[in-house]
């Protein structure tokens, strides 16, 4: 028998436990993807000993610490126990749509110090079937099939990019979710950017800029002194050459450091290049005195200068600010007991 929960199993390795014929496999995916089943004896089209077999090894990995509800319901966060470490996972409902955001790591080693993830230093790499189970632990939630995915919890998911890669497919093959409700954000790793236009169907990509040049960038994203902005913008280009869809650049305002206006232009400038949407946001508190967020006005602001020369922009709403789930605010801490 494996040591690992069923989530955790490769297609050879789940044959190994269920035994022929073939298709065996794909009923045990279909329970636990599709109808998110947490026990297996519930899967009626097995036999009554399969069923007690995968009874035996377990679904899943994650244990709940913590359930926090704000947004007056309509977004929440989970604290999960991994093997040890703290993973958090974020559900935010819409009117047209429910969204989850995951973490590929647990923690964060890229160190950007306006984000409290970053600040907390790195735990591990998660597995694909870890990943796939935050959505799972969404979709028991909802009681029903989650619409889109976005890899903005904790970590660089490229950083994690085998794992990450294996629960895109998951999600695409075996969940429904379509790659194109599938974004993927990173600070900008080129090599793996150019790979993912080969490994993955066409999903979108989010840019985590934050500065539009190299000095400040290196302050607010120190992986930009080994991969600089025109290197990403370079491996950007390949991606959209190669059939990639639509790039969204984020950026995150820190009052004083990377809101004047004055740097809008050279934004919108990278934007221009890429054919790419900007998505701005005020950063969100994470206790660290030297980078607060921008003042609304100013954030208002930057998106103007933004759309003055020539780059479209959003501001993006914020969300779960009231129960530290915002962006930037995932956290290796448990909750108090």
């Amino acid at each position: 028998m494996p040591n690992k929960p069923l989530l955790l199993l490769d297609d050879s390795e789940l044959a190994d436990v269920v035994g022929p014929p073939a298709f065996r496999v794909r009923q045990v995916r279909r329970w636990l993807y599709e109808a998110a089943e947490t026990d297996p004896r519930e899967m009626t089209d097995l036999p009554a000993s399969v069923r007690e077999r995968l009874a035996g090894i377990g679904v899943g990995s994650l244990r709940t610490v913590d359930t926090r509800i704000g947004d007056g319901g309509q977004t929440v966060k989970w604290l999960h126990d991994a093997s040890g470490e703290v993973v958090e996972t974020v559900l935010m409902r819409y009117p047209d749509r429910a969204t989850v955001c995951v973490s590929s790591q647990a923690g964060c080693a890229m160190g950007c110090p306006f984000c409290a993830t970053g600040q907390g230093g790195f735990g591990r790499q998660l597995e694909a079937g870890e990943i796939v189970e935050q959505v799972l632990v969404a979709a028991r939630h909802l009681g029903e099939r989650v619409g889109n995915v976005v890899f903005m919890g904790m970590g660089e998911p490229l950083a994690n990019y085998a794992a990450v890669v294996d629960a895109i497919r998951r999600l695409h093959d075996h969940c429904g979710i379509g790659a194109r409700r599938i974004t993927v954000s990173t600070i900008g790793i080129p090599d793996r950017i150019r790979s993912l236009s080969r490994d993955v169907p066409p999903l979108t990509l989010a840019w985590s800029l934050h500065a539009p040049d190299d000095a400040l960038r290196d302050e607010l994203v120190p992986p930009n002194r080994r991969w600089p902005i025109r290197e990403v913008v370079a491996a950007l280009g390949d991606w959209r050459a190669a059939g990639g869809r639509r790039i969204t650049i984020e950026y995150t305002l820190v009052a004083g450091v990377n809101d004047a206006p004055g740097l809008a232009p050279e934004v919108a400038a990278i934007a221009r290049t890429l054919e790419a949407h900007v998505n701005c946001i005020a950063m969100n508190p994470t206790g660290n005195p030297r980078y607060v967020p921008s003042p609304p006005e100013t954030v208002r602001d930057f998106v103007d200068a933004l759309r003055e020369a020539g780059a479209n922009a959003t501001l993006r709403r914020n969300r779960g600010a009231d129960i530290d789930a915002a962006c930037g605010q995932l956290a290796r801490s448990r909750p108090a007991k």
